[in-house]
């Protein structure tokens, strides 16, 4: 189905997931929350009854942020860095963006799809293009980008080392990071060191191995915690937010915690 630029704004901006807080009418002499908004693709998205277990990251990132910094998961399943442009999300995330708040963008499994034109982006031209997009809408705005180099997929060869599966994606987007002077957030790198610390069959209990699916891409609740437990870390290290930011960053999080709400009509 396709749908107006009006129709994505709309969406966007009315169906805030579960954990996606807005920020409300602010008192007077009272200081609005900062608010971290996620343009990404189906590893991050709010995920819905009818996918359940599959959880993507952005679902958990709250556990560990403080309430005074909500987070706005705009995140969308198969998306790219072109095609969120194109549909008018990107529009939609700067209608609501607001001074001192941060954005956060990580794209590249669907850039990846060289057949779908659509979603092709070229790492060194147009994914690079497209982030630049990102940047300079937060920037414009008063918001503070933060770039996220795309989380690892599940795969081992045959001596069971963690493989790289972005190609020359992760590499162009910390080029552009450090032209552009942004914060960068190294979730292909860790995420892989996280999946060769853990090996091949204790990574199946972090993506969504189901009875009847083996998704090697996508997180089930663990996975989904782990991974938005090393997005804080990341944030913190690079001082993008400071220690009184996070929250429950070495504690067990319960995976009843994840919720997944009825599909949107």
């Amino acid at each position: 189905m396709s749908l107006s630029r009006r129709q994505v704004t709309s969406a966007a901006l009315a169906a805030v997931p579960l954990g996606a807080v807005a920020a409300g009418p602010a008192r007077a002499g009272a200081r609005r929350p900062r608010t971290l908004f996620i343009a990404g693709d189906s590893t991050a998205a709010q995920k819905y009854s009818d996918a359940a277990p599959e959880t993507g990251w952005g679902m958990a990132l709250p556990f560990f942020l403080h309430k005074d910094r909500p987070v706005a998961n705009h995140a969308v399943n198969g998306r790219s860095s072109k095609s969120f442009v194109d549909e008018g999300r990107l529009d939609a995330v700067l209608a609501a963006i607001r001074p001192g708040d941060l954005l956060l963008v990580q794209f590249a499994h669907n850039d990846e799809k060289s057949t779908d034109p659509t979603r092709y982006t070229e790492p060194w031209t147009t994914y690079q293009g497209y982030l630049r997009m990102y940047v300079d809408g937060a920037r414009a705005k008063g918001a503070r980008p933060v770039l996220a180099t795309p989380v690892e997929r599940r795969r081992f060869d045959a001596g069971g080392n963690a493989v790289p599966t972005h190609g020359e994606y992760p590499a162009a987007m910390r080029a552009l990071a450090g032209e552009e002077r942004v914060a960068l957030l190294d979730l292909q790198a860790l995420s892989l060191a996280l999946w060769q610390r853990l090996g091949v069959e204790e990574t199946k209990t972090y993506f969504n191995w189901t009875a009847t699916e083996q998704d090697n891409t996508h997180f089930n609740p663990p996975g989904a915690i782990a991974v938005a437990r090393l997005v804080v870390r990341e944030l913190l290290r690079t001082r993008v937010l400071g220690p009184r930011d996070a929250v429950r960053l070495r504690d067990e999080i319960p995976t009843s915690w994840i919720t997944w709400p009825a599909p949107l009509a």
